[in-house]
């Protein structure tokens, strides 16, 4: 599976991983809930990492991830998989909260991206 073989290109073991597709209000609320951040995102990660073993939950607005497809013009697939993606980053170690570190991270989702070959304009069936 590709999301086990980006965890092993990042030297770590693939653990228990859940992605949990919700809507916005629910992504909110844990974002708040948990972070004390009181806006909605696209993806939320919880990191329950053992050592090297990586665990954690992904939580993922489906309602924000189908507007930002519409908002840069690509496709559905690829813009759900581009936050499955950027949630697996984090939880290898990678962070987004400078504009260096949000480049990098961007520049990984594409690595993977690209490695899946997914066409722009690709939807789901």
């Amino acid at each position: 599976m590709i999301i086990e073989r980006a965890i092993r290109k990042e030297e770590k073991i693939p653990g228990d991983l859940n992605f949990i597709l919700t809507d916005d209000e629910t992504v909110r609320n844990l974002n708040l809930q948990f972070l004390g951040h009181d806006y909605l995102t696209d993806v939320l990660t919880f990191n329950y990492n053992k050592g090297d073993i990586v665990n954690g939950e992904v939580y993922i607005s489906t309602e924000t991830v189908k507007m930002n497809a519409v908002n840069y013009n690509v496709s559905l697939n690829s813009e759900l998989l581009r936050v499955i993606f950027h949630g697996v980053l984090h939880l290898v170690g990678y962070d987004d909260k400078t504009d260096r570190q949000k480049r990098k991270m961007h520049k990984m989702e594409d690595v993977w991206l690209d490695k899946m070959n997914l066409k722009k304009n690709e939807f789901f069936v």
